[in-house]
This record gives C-alpha cells, sequence and structure tokens, in this order.
C-alpha cells in the first residue's frame, strides 16, 4: 500500500537507489568490444540470440515498413498525426536560430546553426512497444535538419515499424541492448556510425551509453522513471491516477506526492487502490507503489518545492504557474490539474524523453538542439582588432604565448 510519511521520515524516500549500472556494465563490456572487433558479425549473432532476428540481416525492409502503416488503425494513424503536428511545432520552438551583431565598432560576432549528420534513435519494444518514443526521437532530429535519421528496436512491433513509414524514416533496423548501442557508436557494414544516440532503454542500454559515451555523443544515462506531484488540494482519484501512470511502467518506477492536507493524502491511498484492483498492468505498478512511492506531509509549499528541487524530478506536477519561479531543477512542468503526465508522453508537444535520477540538475529533456551544432563566428575590422591589440597581447605574454601576441602585431596598422 501507499505509504504516507512525514517530511522528516523523507530521505530515504528522496534518495534514490543507486542504479545497478556497474554489473550491467561487465556484462556489456565483452558484447560491446566483440561488435567493435568483429562488427556485423558479432551483431547478427547477438540479434538472433537477444532480439529473436530472424531474418538475414539487421536492417527492415521498406517493403515491411510500408506495409505494417497500411496496416495501422485509423485511429492510431490519426493520433500519430495530431501529436506528430504539436512535437514538431514545440521543437521548432526550441531550435537555435543563426544569429549575427554588432556588439561593439567593428566587432561582429554571431552563430550558425549546422545539423548533425547522423543520429541513431532506440525505441524500447520489449514489456511495452513505444512508438510515441519513435516520435519524440526522430520529429526533433527531422526539424533540426539531420540528414540522415535511424532507428533501432529490438522487437518488430507494427506500431513501431509503421508509425516510421508514417514519419518517412528509412532506416530502421532490428535490434537492441547494448549490442544496438555498439553498433551505432562504431558503425558496421550495415550500420552508419552515428553522431549521437537518443532514447531511452534497459539498465544495459543505459550501461553501453555511459561506457560509450565519448565515442559516441549521447543524450543522457537514463534510470527509472519518476513523478513528483505537489498540492495543497485535488481531486484524489486524478492525482491518484497520474501516480499509476508512471507506476505501471517499471517496478523501479516513483511515483511521489508532497502535501500539506492530511486528507488529501489519506484520500489518494484509497484512490490508488481502489485504481489498482481494476489496473490491466497491476503487477508492476504495484510493486512500485509498495517500494519507491510514497505521500510527503509537508509544512507547507515553500517546503515541497524546495524537496522537490533537491530531488530534481524527472516529471513535476505543480497546481498552477504561480510556482514557477520556484522550479530549479525538473524534467519537464506540468501546470495545473489538467496538465497530466500522460499529455506529455504522447500529445501536448514537449518531448518524453527525460533526464531521471537527479540529472534534472544539469539539463532538461530531448530537444531539437540536441541534433545540431552551435558554433559561433567573429568578424574584426583593423580598427577593432587595433582597439583589442594591447588586452590580447597582454594577456598572451602573461600566458607564455608569444606567437600569439605577434599574430597580433603583424598586422599592418596593429
Amino acid at each position: 500500500m501507499l505509504q504516507i510519511i512525514d517530511s522528516r521520515q523523507a530521505e530515504r524516500i528522496l534518495e534514490r537507489r543507486a542504479a545497478r549500472l556497474g554489473e550491467a556494465e561487465e556484462t556489456v563490456r565483452p558484447i560491446l568490444e566483440a561488435v567493435r572487433k568483429h562488427g556485423d558479425k558479432a551483431l547478427l549473432a547477438y540479434a538472433r540470440r537477444f532480439d529473436g532476428l530472424d531474418r538475414r540481416g539487421v536492417g527492415v525492409p521498406q517493403r515491411e515498413l510500408d506495409d505494417a502503416a497500411a496496416h495501422l488503425e485509423p485511429d492510431f494513424r490519426a493520433a500519430v498525426r495530431l501529436a506528430s503536428r504539436n512535437i514538431r511545432a514545440f521543437a521548432k520552438l526550441q531550435l537555435p536560430q543563426p544569429r549575427s551583431a554588432p556588439i561593439a565598432p567593428g566587432i561582429k560576432l554571431g552563430q550558425i546553426v549546422r545539423p548533425l549528420e547522423t543520429v541513431a534513435a532506440y525505441i524500447p519494444s520489449g514489456r511495452y512497444p513505444l512508438p510515441s518514443t519513435l516520435l519524440m526521437t526522430v520529429i526533433p532530429a527531422q526539424v533540426a535538419g539531420v540528414k540522415n535519421v535511424c532507428v533501432a528496436s529490438p522487437r518488430a512491433a507494427p506500431e513501431i515499424w509503421g508509425a516510421a513509414s508514417l514519419l518517412k524514416v528509412t532506416r530502421v533496423f532490428q535490434m537492441g541492448g547494448a549490442h544496438a548501442i555498439a553498433a551505432f557508436a562504431f558503425g558496421t557494414r550495415t550500420v552508419p556510425r552515428a553522431e549521437r544516440i537518443v532514447g531511452p532503454g534497459n539498465i544495459y542500454v543505459a550501461a553501453a551509453k555511459k561506457l560509450l559515451a565519448g565515442e559516441v555523443g549521447i543524450d543522457f544515462i537514463a534510470g527509472p522513471t519518476e513523478i513528483l506531484l505537489v498540492a495543497r488540494e485535488g481531486n484524489p482519484a486524478w492525482i491518484a491516477a497520474d501516480m499509476l501512470a508512471q507506476a505501471e511502467h517499471d517496478t523501479d518506477a516513483s511515483a511521489l506526492l508532497l502535501t500539506t492536507s492530511k486528507r488529501l493524502a489519506q484520500a489518494v491511498v484509497k484512490e490508488v487502490e481502489r485504481q489498482l484492483e481494476t489496473l490491466p498492468t497491476a503487477a508492476v505498478a504495484r510493486v512500485a507503489i509498495d517500494t519507491n512511492s510514497a505521500v510527503i506531509l509537508v509544512r507547507s509549499i515553500g517546503q515541497a518545492m524546495e524537496m522537490a528541487n533537491r530531488f530534481a524530478p524527472e516529471h513535476l506536477s505543480i497546481p498552477d504557474a504561480s510556482l514557477l519561479k520556484q522550479v530549479e531543477n525538473a524534467g519537464s512542468v506540468f501546470i495545473g490539474p489538467h496538465s497530466t503526465g500522460a499529455a506529455g508522453d504522447y500529445a501536448s508537444g514537449p518531448n518524453h524523453v527525460l533526464p531521471t535520477s537527479g540529472a534534472a540538475r544539469l539539463r532538461g529533456g530531448l530537444s531539437s538542439a540536441d541534433f545540431v551544432k552551435v558554433i559561433s563566428t567573429q568578424e574584426l575590422t583593423p580598427a577593432a582588432l587595433k582597439r583589442l591589440a594591447p588586452a590580447i597581447t597582454t594577456l598572451a605574454r602573461a600566458e607564455g604565448l608569444e606567437a600569439h601576441a605577434r599574430s597580433v602585431e603583424a598586422r599592418d596598422g596593429v
């Protein structure tokens, strides 16, 4: 049962259990090395062993993607269209823009924006196939102008194949786990090397991304999903439903409610139990609710926000926009009772690939900005360089870099 605890007892809940990455890293190291050394030969062996691959190669033929799209239900196609429209609009909003401006006489500074050449989107399809993750990873890359957008998923899920066809993704690979991450990090004869790999996955995917970060760009190391809700009052059934929506993802998922109201806390606990009785995913959600979740009674909403910032949740739900100024750390913020986390998971527009395990202290969710390089530009006139010369040469010589100083002094008139 969902426990109700005092804020003084909350530390053990707020301190997440350390991810078991060390053990997973030892498991995936030989897989990464095998793919690095042997390319497609190792990749195919692992794909057949772990992913049930029964075709000659990991590449999914275009006709299979298009056939899956042709058999999608009309309601599903309509949902993809609506969600895609909102995700694309928000991705355009987030995309860095080229610009330049004079910041002093004769000094014009700016930036140009260039897309990455090749990116890879990892789409889980184990316990749950996640076509929504395909939308969230592929569309921002397309908005950024990435030329080669690749998709990897371990199981031939019709919804994922069909959604890829609808988005006009042509490079789809049936492969998963650490071997898929290695294939994109190193490149093989059939799988292109990517500049960045994005998307969630299990602990072995997370371990592979961690080990290969630097060899290839990644978004972040994803841990179990989590939500933290702050409420003075509210509809207990709605709050319980939002908590269960996260809990059903994984037995390690976490759902926390911080409230000043003991009455609301008790009502939410009862609602969670009532809704679990008919929830098809109760076997998973029950474990997450009983082991990683809680209602925490706080003295004030200010204390709740301080605790929320310390936890740095993946999903943060607040009662109204007046609390936004107090938000320091969160993957994505859901404002008001009708802004359910499920809306962000599927169709409202902001990305659902979000930082977990406290990574929201460092960054927000995946965006179109993750798929571009922002390159600075600078243009100086002779007069501007002459004005800067004393500062440049003084600093250069203070560092013992004489050639730097002379490169300025070599210009006529400086």
